[in-house]
């Protein structure tokens, strides 16, 4: 599914326009990169939890001249399903 069919099946049931769909998405979207950004963590309950893992810096090789590099620490956005999403998926 891409962003516009999903925009379709967020406006059906809710009655809304696809406008109003669209903005609705590109809202929650926002907020979860500006909640992420700010390092905290956003619970939906039985859906799922957004937040940020620290990677710590590792070394590792360029596989075409297979001389070692460190690949620098980073942060990264994860998603951790909650047990009523997991249900769904495998129910």
């Amino acid at each position: 599914m891409n962003k516009s069919e999903l925009i379709n099946a967020i406006a059906e049931p809710g009655n809304l326009s696809k406008a109003d769909a669209g903005r609705s998405l590109d809202a929650l979207i926002k907020t979860i990169e500006t909640t992420l950004k700010a390092g905290d963590s956003i619970t939906l309950v039985g859906f799922g939890t957004f937040a940020v893992k620290d990677i710590a810096e590792r070394a590792g090789r360029n596989p075409q001249t297979g001389q070692e590099i460190t690949i620098a620490a980073a942060k990264v956005p994860s998603f951790k399903p909650g047990k009523s999403l997991k249900d769904a998926v495998n129910g």
